[in-house]
């Protein structure tokens, strides 16, 4: 294979540099619903520092981000999810070259750090999803979504942090951007209140399987000091006879041993107070009892088992384009939700529910109240599911959310479902014209 000319070789440098050298993508929320794109808090600019991959050959680019970072709930309790929309509206580098980049080649991922009543990082990511971008424009913005979970109450506080973009054309590249100066500026407050402890109180067992009338050594962490903890078995969606308590030490923890008799067990439970509740313990573990009736002469006993899956749902695709109203006139901006598929493999006793939250719907110098989007949610069952769905309520949705569709509890749930919605925005009529957007979050439970 003979030497390449030296016109062909500054040909592909220059294709290199414009396929890697870039520092920010447009994309929709990452593992939300998007209208079409996750609405910015207010914006900080603050130092950055990327490194363009080596194949580029472009040096470190020291530049300044503008960022802005939002929350669907600025008044959660403790124990709440709250879900975190890191936006980069300018990144700290534009397309160094005269070739535009193409479509779908990026994806981001960064962190948002807090401060104040709780310290640490919030991982956020986005889909792999941008526009082309022209040779030497502004790259177009970019967001990010994750969630964390209020441990204490207080004033949290939240700054835009590190972010990386990882593109996937021709050859898997990162550009780390780094805060120069960590950490940003605030970009988000908080105000927690107290409520409700998160339960990360945990179980395990020795064995999943045992003999009638065998032992299972129960162990357990996180539980109230001191406590008194009641181990029991579980049929489906009712307590056994078989029961024993034991007590917490001064960190939380016990080992305990349980006799399990009944044959009917599908399972084990860890609970404080005077019977089970999901909030103060710990369960189901499976268990099984095993059939230990003798076999007739000239028998042979078969056996075989079903393993338990888990709860789990996919949507048909993340953004949602509503219907565009006329300035002056307003009104109901119109569409349908993508739609959600959700599948229970658990096999147990507990139902599920599929809520969502909606924020304000930003644009141009203005914004749209999210408790003007309304929703008719519809819920199908797959033929043959032992549970049946029941879609939630007809009516706004809004920033504290909203149930989409749930089914019961039973002696034994799952199945597979479908659920939808038609959504409506209510414009206000004189609405200063553009493109606004904001970001519907599923959460599963």
């Amino acid at each position: 294979m003979g030497a390449t000319p030296p016109s062909s070789r500054r040909s592909l440098r220059r294709r290199w540099i414009t396929l890697f050298g870039a520092t920010a993508l447009a994309v929709t929320a990452g593992g939300a619903l998007a209208c079409p794109a996750g609405a910015a808090g207010t914006n900080v600019d603050f130092a950055t520092h990327c490194i363009p991959p080596a194949v580029a050959g472009l040096p470190p680019i020291d530049g300044t981000t503008t960022a802005g970072v939002s929350v669907d709930n600025t008044s959660p309790k403790v124990g709440d999810t709250v879900t975190v929309t890191y936006t980069v509206v300018t990144a700290a580098a534009a397309n160094p070259t005269e070739l535009a980049l193409p479509a779908d080649i990026m994806t981001p991922t960064g962190k948002v750090t807090l401060g104040g009543a709780q310290t640490g990082d919030v991982t956020v990511a986005g889909p792999k999803k941008n526009p082309p971008v022209p040779g030497k424009a502004a790259f177009p913005s970019f967001s990010m979504t994750g969630t964390f979970t209020v441990t204490k109450p207080g004033r949290i506080t939240l700054s835009p942090g590190d972010y990386n973009i990882h593109t996937s054309y021709i050859m898997e590249l990162d550009t780390p951007c780094t805060v120069t100066t960590p950490p940003a500026p605030v970009s988000e407050t908080v105000t927690a209140t107290s409520g409700t402890p998160a339960n990360t109180r945990t179980i395990s067992l020795s064995s999943a399987s045992g003999d009638p009338g065998a032992g299972v050594t129960v162990t357990g962490g996180n539980f109230t000091p001191g406590a008194s903890v009641t181990l029991a078995g579980r049929a489906g969606d009712r307590q056994t006879a078989d029961t024993a308590t034991v007590t917490a030490n001064a960190q939380g923890s016990f080992s305990g041993s349980l006799v399990v008799n009944d044959r009917t067990t599908t399972g084990i439970v860890a609970y404080e107070g005077g019977s089970w509740s999901a909030d103060t313990g710990a369960g189901p573990a499976a268990y099984v009892v095993n059939d230990t009736t003798p076999v007739p002469p000239g028998s042979q006993k078969l056996t075989t088992s079903v393993k338990p899956g888990t709860l789990a749902m996919s949507q048909a695709g993340d953004s949602v384009a509503l219907a565009a109203v006329d300035f002056g006139q307003g009104g109901a901006s119109t569409g349908k939700l993508q739609t959600v598929t959700v599948k229970d493999f658990r096999g147990g006793p507990a139902g599920w529910s599929l809520t969502a939250r909606v924020t304000d719907f930003s644009g141009p110098g203005a914004k749209i109240d999210a408790g003007r989007l309304s929703w008719t949610p519809a819920c199908a069952t797959k033929a043959g599911s032992p549970s049946t769905c029941k879609a939630g309520s007809a009516g706004a949705v809004g920033g504290s959310g909203a149930t989409l569709a749930q089914t019961p509890n039973g002696t034994l749930t799952g199945g597979e479902f479908t659920v939808d919605a038609g959504l409506s925005l209510d414009v206000p009529a004189f609405t200063p014209p553009g493109a606004y957007s904001g970001v519907l979050t599923l959460t599963l439970t």
